[in-house]
């Protein structure tokens, strides 16, 4: 199981609530999708229940619960920075770069505002404003940047800090992005953390040791790419994808997964491998929200503007690199991923004449290479009754099933839990137990819950796994959960056709295949 992004809590605990199964006329859940190229707004979800609320208010949550996961009413907080941040020394600034980005996704931020959060006549734009500084700061204006959103061509609103540093009076050798968003009208949504950045005096220069990893850079991480012409700040350029193109951005930036390719495998198909990456591999650059990539290509280190053609040692954070597109005659210099304003070019590069493992490169050829990391925060406040913050958010990093057949339970690992938490499947809720704010464990719903038929099932039903707090609020998952059908025949009318042969086949070998290790149920993300 991958582990993946989630959301929030903060509340008193509820009550526990086993539901009934619902009627067979209960329209069934759908997996929620992000939503975020959806256009236009809709209104929010009926209020949930207050704690210790009679049944028929629990159906409303109910009906509440299944509704955010048909309209994906979700709000996301996605905040995307650099592993390494480079220590600002006397008055000198060294701003972080790529500037910290945060992006806000999914068709909540358009929901309806409720009563008391109505927009003045005329008002267009971001519901809220974000401010961003290092956590342990002060909070002084001199510390914390506010975010500008503005909107993308894809619906998520974009705002990134472009002035934030660590000074040398900070002693810190790790430290976090706060993230504050608040309501136009000045009510707090939350506050959100990045993950850990380490902070470094300067690139090493040093050859890069695999007994010292920490700067190293592996195969499938995720890094950025920026061209700085002349040392200038003001030049710098972000390798970036629009539209679907490769493009140099002087503001938006885009995190790539960095691949170790082989010779012999087509392009897009990434053979397991492991392990750092060194100068003179073969790599290929995808993006992580297109899924666009480059060619496959060598990475060269860059020294004074040559690229050292017989290098092989591990890649470090913020090292000059260039990419060399392979297949070029040996002697000719070789052609090099290059900027030309705002677009992606090739550069050839020239032979050097008095050593035959250099080439010449010239300025925008040359590339800063640094490992990014991401957080991504969801949650939908169309069901909660309260104003309360909506974090910290819950984040599941895996389940973990024990148990089989009638009685099975389920323990979610991951963040930021709490005793008001409860863990839904579809829209019916489960038993919740808290362990610690990193482990909750359920009991699994009965299939019964989720249908009158559910003994004729000849296919699995896959529900969604999600978290909600006691006072409503939502919180989605990447996770879901799937149960695979008892085998059994169900009767029919007489004179009706008898059921292919194969798809029992199949259906029995499903069901032989979980009940001989003993489990009716299995997770899937």
């Amino acid at each position: 199981m991958d582990p993946v992004p989630a959301a929030d809590p903060s509340a008193p605990p509820g009550p526990l609530t086993h539901l009934s199964p619902p009627d067979s006329s209960e329209a069934r859940p759908r997996s929620g999708a992000d939503g975020r190229s959806l256009p236009g707004s809709w209104t929010s979800c009926q209020p949930a229940p207050t704690p210790g609320s009679p049944p028929e208010h629990v159906t409303v949550l109910r009906e509440g619960v299944r509704q955010c996961l048909q309209q994906q009413c979700e709000q996301t907080v996605w905040i995307l920075h650099a592993k390494v941040a480079q220590k600002s020394y006397g008055n000198e600034k060294r701003f972080f770069c790529p500037p910290p980005c945060v992006y806000l996704a999914g068709p909540g931020w358009r929901v309806k505002p409720v009563q008391g959060q109505a927009h003045q006549p005329g008002e267009t734009g971001p519901t809220v404003c974000g401010y961003m500084g290092l956590d342990g700061a002060s909070g002084s204006a001199a510390e914390t940047q506010k975010l500008n959103f503005e909107e993308r061509p894809d619906s998520r609103e974009f705002g990134c800090a472009k002035t934030l540093y660590i000074s040398d009076a900070d002693k810190r050798k790790h430290f976090r992005l706060v993230l504050r968003l608040v309501h136009r009208g000045g009510r707090e949504l939350g506050t959100f953390h990045s993950r850990l950045i380490k902070v470094i005096s300067k690139p090493s220069q040093k050859k890069q040791s695999l007994k010292n990893t920490d700067l190293c850079i592996s195969s499938g991480s995720k890094v950025s790419l920026f061209n700085r012409l002349r040392s200038q700040t003001v030049s710098t350029r972000y390798l970036s994808v629009e539209d679907g193109a490769f493009v140099a951005s002087a503001r938006q930036w885009a995190a790539f997964t960095l691949h170790l390719a082989d010779e012999h495998c087509s392009q897009g198909d990434f053979p397991p491998r492991e392990g750092y990456v060194r100068y003179g591999s073969l790599v290929q650059l995808v993006c992580t929200v297109t899924g666009i990539t480059l060619p496959p290509m060598i990475i060269r280190k860059v020294a004074k503007q040559y690229a050292l053609l017989d290098v092989d040692e591990p890649i470090s954070q913020l090292h000059k690199c260039a990419f060399q597109f392979p297949g070029e005659p040996a002697g000719e210099g070789g052609t090099y991923l290059c900027l030309a304003a705002d677009k992606v070019v090739q550069f050839q590069a020239s032979p050097c004449p008095k050593e035959a493992n250099r080439a010449l490169l010239n300025d925008s050829s040359c590339w800063t290479i640094i490992g990014t990391e991401s957080v991504e925060f969801s949650f939908s406040t169309s069901l909660a009754w309260t104003r309360e913050p909506v974090t910290p958010v819950p984040l599941i990093s895996t389940l973990e099933l024990s148990g089989g057949g009638d009685v099975a339970t389920l323990e979610l690992h991951g963040e930021n839990f709490h005793a008001g938490l409860k863990v839904w499947f579809g829209d019916v809720e489960a038993e919740t137990m808290y362990r610690s704010p990193r482990s909750l464990v359920c009991v699994v719903p009965d299939i019964a819950a989720f249908g009158s038929d559910w003994r004729w099932l000849r296919t699995p039903i896959t529900v969604p796994v999600s978290l909600v707090r006691a006072d409503g609020l939502f919180y989605p998952s990447a996770f879901s959960f799937t149960y695979t059908p008892e085998y059994s025949e169900r009767p029919g009318p007489p004179g009706a056709p008898e059921p292919a042969a194969d798809a029992d086949a199949l259906l029995e070998s499903i069901h032989h295949e979980f009940t001989r290790s003993n489990f009716h149920l299995f997770i899937q993300t």
